[in-house]
């Protein structure tokens, strides 16, 4: 009798850290730093607590399939990273023109005197994402890689200059290193 073809990619699991899957495809990482929960669902995909790895499976897969398998993997690799180690992204304020001054009001990141502009320039900041300032150098940190990202590029787009030549207005704040 022939095998039926599978693809299956194991996903090793931290101490200290647990992981849950109910039957509707909400997965749930936790630990004492953080939890986080994301609805990975497919109906050929199955994602199953085994041990110490998680297992996620598709029977017979097309080349969807394969994808979403990888897809779902690395979703879940990156959650158990982030309950246990977090993600931290720097950032670095430039300016040649005017001093750019920011400040973190609440849920959002305001960025004053951008090109002497004079009302100041807001940006978004996510759930769970805490920021710090030292001087020109911004840290941006949270467990959620996406929402983490998302708030670094709703502070670039903040800053995106129109209508000016880019080679001489250079001011802005741009992403220098993604860390952790």
């Amino acid at each position: 009798m022939a095998k039926i073809p599978e693809i299956v990619k194991k996903i090793p699991i931290s101490e200290n850290v647990q992981v849950s899957v109910s039957e509707n495809g909400l997965v749930e990482v936790k630990s004492e730093k953080a939890t986080l929960s994301r609805e990975l669902k497919h109906h050929k995909i199955k994602i199953e607590v085994k041990g110490n790895n998680v297992e996620v499976k598709c029977e017979l897969p097309r080349k969807k399939e394969k994808a979403l398998v990888g897809t779902f993997a690395a979703h879940i690799r990156n959650m158990i990273k982030g309950v246990t180690k977090g993600f931290e992204y720097k950032m670095k304020t430039v300016y040649s023109h005017f001093p750019i001054k920011t400040r973190v009001d609440g849920n959002e990141f305001i960025i004053e005197n951008f090109l002497g502009e004079r009302f100041p320039r807001k940006a978004k900041i996510l759930d769970g994402v805490e920021i710090e300032i030292k001087g020109e150098m911004i840290s941006v940190r949270g467990p959620d890689k996406e929402k983490v990202g998302q708030t670094v590029a709703n502070i670039e787009r903040a800053t995106k200059i129109k209508n000016r030549d880019i080679r001489v207005f250079q001011d802005g704040i741009y992403l220098i290193s993604k860390g952790k």
